[in-house]
């Protein structure tokens, strides 16, 4: 019956184990599709033997190893062959790249070192696109464009590929795409743009070409997309590039280009000019102040990090389509001009780390994106990291952003000189994910009117003159993640509704006068409390102090035994720890782990499969942590969200998203499968279910108290955090309390 069979689709699925013969006694097959599945061994040898019209394979996301097997040279009819994301190792076989029928091949993310043979294919391929990206190849590229006649894309990015670019690349007249990020190329940059008259994608991004850029690069007619940045680049950017007439993304940072102002004054001219980067470029320079500078299409403009002194010139205020702003980390004075209000789209406004004074400006609070709508640069948006901004909560490493669209809306002031108060009209930016005003010198109160930001996830106050209370309306805030007032001079009880017990005492540091819920000790110590129940059976839990020390350690033990056996044979518990150094700096110190299998994952495994949360993993950010791709155990590529926030805030992650999102039936939604044990504990504790954190056979209904308060002391002793744990005197106190309250 399958004899007639064209099409086998069984991707996406669970598959594992070797391929066998006889899938391919299919003689009519003509697609062929089994990616994302756990397929292991080599790539079949005998794959066209019977199929012989096959057009399409695609093996992709699997756990194929050893070499290209030389029987592949049988696929006459092959068109589309897909090996992505596998463990295939050694060369590139030339017969490959000859196949008659061969228009699209992709072998990126692989261990393939070698592309010596490349350089002696002899015959002319009809081959259009080529993946060699995320593998381990090594020396020079391979100079044999010139048989590719019709080869349309080639990407290499993420290899140890040196030297120069080869001739017969620059010189390909069909060539449209070109990705080399990501390697160590050298030299001075030449492209013979009379030939390359299709090209429309250059991203040769960190590397190491040197020298000046080629001021014929304009010449390029149809070029719309530019990434030369993190490469050694001198001098000034050319006159020629205001010839440009279809450039819409030009990213040159981190290189030492000099005069900004020359700079500004011909890339104006380009007039599809939608997203400029100059980040690192014309230190210590002064931002320009000519008013004629116009930039009509500009919709993202980043100047960051470069030093720059002056003050924000007027002539930003001609950028009517502008949607992100990033001047950070710079030397600009004077005020934030009110102008910035009036921009229709402006989303994202960074201007901390500056030396900038004066009121915020009222304008602010009116931004009509960040008050009725959203706005996205995604649309047409190239595939290479155009963006790189610093972030200093991660040691001062670099965060790259792959998608515009992950940005949040964001309105960041902080590390300034701003005084005056914090307008009570913020709270109508009802779309604004982010606020940021830390370091600054802002007094007054807080207004309770920033509880209309109902978006926001991130709201930092910390480090400036503010007084008077915390408003309690702000625990309507329900997407809250990251709060901070801490350093001010704020007064009375911290609110307890909402997001409030989640945040961590250090959130809330630095006012003298303010206190936790009662006027308690914010040290950040859960400190149990001893059960009121009057029972005669309580002997059993504590009698006298001496021997209720002693038993209850043993007890502490055991109990804490059997709870953890029971939740990690259930599979409900069981947060991985792990115990490198590097780790633990780099990882927040519980991580939730949410799966669709029944396979356990470990620590261990999130960190190999994102090499250590690596930033060139990073493919998204959000308000609640970094969005990280990562290739699991199996072969199967996820994306992981590592969270930001403690504890608590884990916990606030989980039932403001993903409990919701649980109790939808859908293939494509996971389930909550992880959770850290105390706060489980304790949420059983609040809903009354104790009869569930128990093994029946040592819960006792009558003692049920007791007992729950017993495990809490466990559930404080374990705490990752040395410093929170209580000393021997603190436990014998708590006892003692509990003999008295009996």
């Amino acid at each position: 019956m399958l004899k007639n069979l064209e099409v086998l689709d069984l991707s996406s699925n669970e598959f594992d184990g070797e391929m066998g013969d006889k899938i391919f006694d299919l003689p009519l097959l003509r697609v062929l599709d089994i990616s994302d599945n756990k397929i292991s061994g080599g790539v079949p040898g005998g794959i066209c033997l019977n199929s012989t019209g096959l057009r399409v394979v695609k093996l992709a996301v699997n756990n194929l190893t050893a070499g290209l097997p030389r029987e592949l040279r049988e696929c006459r009819s092959l068109e589309h062959l897909c090996l992505a994301s596998n463990k295939i190792t050694g060369v590139v076989p030339a017969f490959l790249l000859e196949l008659p029928s061969l228009k699209e091949l992709d072998l990126q993310d692989n261990l393939l070192n070698d592309t010596s043979e490349l350089n002696e294919t002899s015959l002319f391929s009809g081959v259009t696109r080529l993946d060699f990206s995320l593998n381990r190849f090594s020396g020079s590229l391979p100079d044999f464009f010139d048989k590719f006649p019709n080869l349309t894309s080639f990407c290499a990015r993420s290899n140890r590929f040196t030297g120069g670019m080869p001739k017969s690349l620059v010189n390909s007249r069909a060539i449209s795409v070109i990705n080399l990020r990501n390697n160590s190329l050298s030299g001075a940059l030449k492209f013979n743009c009379s030939v390359m008259v299709n090209l429309t994608s250059v991203d040769l991004g960190t590397n190491n070409f040197s020298g000046f850029i080629p001021s014929d690069l304009s010449s390029c007619h149809k070029l719309r997309a530019l990434n030369l940045a993190r490469n050694k680049f001198i001098g000034e950017i050319p006159e020629s590039f205001k010839e440009f007439k279809s450039l819409s993304y030009l990213s040159l940072s981190n290189c030492s280009f000099t005069n900004l102002e020359s700079s500004l004054k011909i890339l104006q001219h380009v007039p599809n000019l939608t997203v400029l980067v100059l980040t690192m470029n014309f230190r210590g320079e002064m931002l320009p102040v000519d008013s004629i500078l116009h930039f009509k299409a500009l919709k993202a403009l980043v100047i960051a990090n470069c030093g720059l002194t002056g003050n924000i010139p007027l002539w930003l205020n001609g950028l009517t389509q502008l949607q992100l702003l990033d001047l950070s980390w710079n030397k600009l004075t004077g005020s934030v001009p009110s102008y910035l209000g009036d921009f229709k789209s402006l989303f994202y406004l960074d201007l901390s780390n500056n030396s900038l004074s004066g009121e915020i400006p009222k304008s602010l609070t009116q931004l009509p994106c960040l008050s009725f709508g959203n706005v996205s640069l995604e649309e047409g948006s190239p595939d290479f990291p155009f963006f790189t901004r610093p972030n200093m909560s991660s040691r001062g490493s670099a965060l790259q952003y792959n998608r515009i669209m992950s940005f949040p809306p964001l309105i960041d002031l902080s590390h300034n000189f701003i005084n005056g108060s914090i307008w009570r009209e913020f709270g109508n930016l009802k779309q604004l994910h982010v606020l940021d005003l830390k370091h600054n010198n802002l007094s007054g109160g807080i207004p309770s009117e920033l509880s209309g930001m109902t978006s926001i996830e991130t709201l930092d106050l910390s480090y400036n003159n503010l007084s008077g209370r915390i408003p309690s309306e702000l625990v309507r805030l329900s997407f809250l993640s990251r709060f901070s007032v801490a350093y001010n001079d704020l007064s009375g009880t911290i609110p307890t509704g909402g997001q409030f017990p989640t945040f961590a005492n250090s959130s809330f540091e630095g006012n003298k006068e303010l206190c936790g819920p009662g006027c308690g000790d914010l040290s950040g110590r859960f400190v149990p409390k001893p059960s009121s129940a009057g029972s005669k059976k309580s002997k059993v839990t504590v009698v006298g102090m001496a021997v209720g020390i002693g038993i209850g350690s043993v007890f502490i033990l055991a109990l804490m035994f059997v709870i953890i056996l029971r939740a990690t044979m259930k599979q409900e518990v069981d947060p991985e720890r792990e115990d490198d150094n590097d780790s633990k700096e780099e990882l927040e110190p519980k991580l939730v782990i949410l799966f669709q299998t029944k396979e356990e994952l470990s620590l261990n495994d999130l960190l190999k499969s994102t090499n250590s949360f690596d930033q060139a993993n990073i493919i998204g950010c959000g308000g609640f942590g970094l969005v990280f791709k990562a290739t699991l155990p199996d072969g199967k590529n996820v994306a992981i969200k590592r969270l930001s926030g403690d504890t608590g805030q884990v916990d606030r992650e989980f039932q403001a998203e993903v409990e919701t999102l649980s109790r939808a039936q859908h293939p494509n939604l996971v389930l909550l499968q992880g959770r850290d044990l105390i706060s489980w504990v304790m949420e059983m504790k609040k809903e009354k279910r104790e009869n569930e954190v128990f093994d029946p056979l040592i819960f006792d209904k009558e003692n049920a108290e007791e007992m729950l308060w017993v495990l809490e002391i466990a559930c404080v002793c374990l705490n990752e955090s040395p410093k929170l744990r209580p000393s021997t005197q603190e436990l014998v106190s708590w006892l003692h309390q509990s003999a008295v309250h009996r």
